[in-house]
């Protein structure tokens, strides 16, 4: 079991001595940076919510940056908050576009302010934490269970053979790999798998397909459904097909079971509900638990957990899922 560590709270003058900026007084002085990945995900827009939320039951002040999927503009975009001594924030929350941000991380928790990983792991908090004076953290969903989970979709709705397209998030993510790795460790052994990728947006999920469709290859290929690592570029795949041309063809492709992640209310779970996703996988939002477990932290002066898994769950359940036997192109190659 880790020590629980004690941090040094304001009017404690080792804590002074140490010449860091002191942790807000009471929790509605609390001042919380959230970094998120962009603005054009129902995912990251649920974080954001679900960050407001928790705000008002802490008494915290947040303010919510987007770093427009570019790795390089939010490490940016953080360190001008980290060096600027007026604009310092009590505590960063950020869910990553590229790397962990180790570096940036440490100047964080030099100037004694809390720092909060989500939705990625990261292997240097461990170390952070060992001297750290102030929270620091990662809070995930389980995303080897996603992937899991979505493996065993495809079992359900394909069958023990047959070919999956599947759009994956960004190579450099650690969320897409553990999803990726999780997926192929329950999907059927018969079942082949054909990746194309995206950058968990709408758009990005259209492009993959549209750019897949062009190639001579993809006529040839026994594709028996799609499921994608977020709900967006699932319906941005579901979009290009819909454009197709040849009505016989786009019908085709539409019958196909087409799944998802993040199964957000208002948008994933809605889709399926009406019928343009087959099934998606429910990962809540974790921005909101973070920022309460923060709180938490500092008004008790030891660490949270080092990290938090949040489970996620099918919808539908898996076995409410009814297995197709459509295939496009049938009878042609495999993957």
């Amino acid at each position: 079991m880790e020590p629980r560590t004690s941090f040094f709270m304001p009017g404690n003058r080792s804590f002074e001595a140490a010449g860091r900026r002191e942790p807000a007084s009471a929790m509605n002085q609390l001042k919380v940076l959230i970094s998120l990945i962009t603005n054009d995900n129902d995912f990251q827009l649920e974080q954001a919510a679900s960050a407001k939320a928790a705000a008002v039951q802490c008494g915290a002040t947040i303010e919510i940056i987007y770093a427009g999927n570019d790795a390089v503009a939010q490490t940016q975009q953080i360190l001008n908050y980290v060096q600027e001594p007026g604009k310092r924030p009590d505590a960063i929350l950020v869910e990553p576009v590229g790397t962990g941000m180790a570096q940036v991380a440490h100047a964080a928790v030099s100037a004694g302010i809390a720092w909060g990983v989500v939705n990625t792991d990261v292997d240097y908090i461990a170390r952070l934490r060992s001297h750290a004076l102030v929270p620091t953290f990662v809070v995930m969903s389980d995303h080897k269970e996603v992937g899991c989970i979505q493996g065993r979709q495809i079992g359900a709705l394909l069958g023990e053979k047959g070919c999956v397209l599947c759009i994956e998030g960004p190579s450099g993510r650690e969320v897409a790999k553990l999803r990726s790795a999780g997926m192929l460790t329950t999907k059927p052994a018969a079942v082949d798998v054909k990746t194309l990728r995206g950058d968990w947006t709408q758009q990005s999920g259209y492009q993959a397909i549209k750019s897949w469709l062009s190639l001579s290859t993809s006529k040839q290929l026994n594709v028996g459904m799609i499921a994608c690592q977020n709900d967006a570029m699932a319906m941005g795949a579901r979009k290009a097909f819909s454009e197709l041309g040849n009505l016989n063809e786009r019908d085709e492709w539409l019958r196909l079971p087409i799944t998802g992640v993040d199964g957000v209310p208002k948008s994933g779970q809605a889709w399926v509900r009406e019928g343009m996703l087959t099934a998606t996988v429910i990962c809540p939002p974790l921005m909101g638990h973070a920022l309460t477990l923060l709180a938490q932290a500092l008004q008790s002066g030891a660490q949270p957990d080092e990290r938090t898994l949040i489970p996620p769950v099918s919808y539908p359940k898996i076995e409410e899922l009814t297995p197709k036997t459509l295939t496009h192109a049938a009878g042609k190659s495999k993957c």
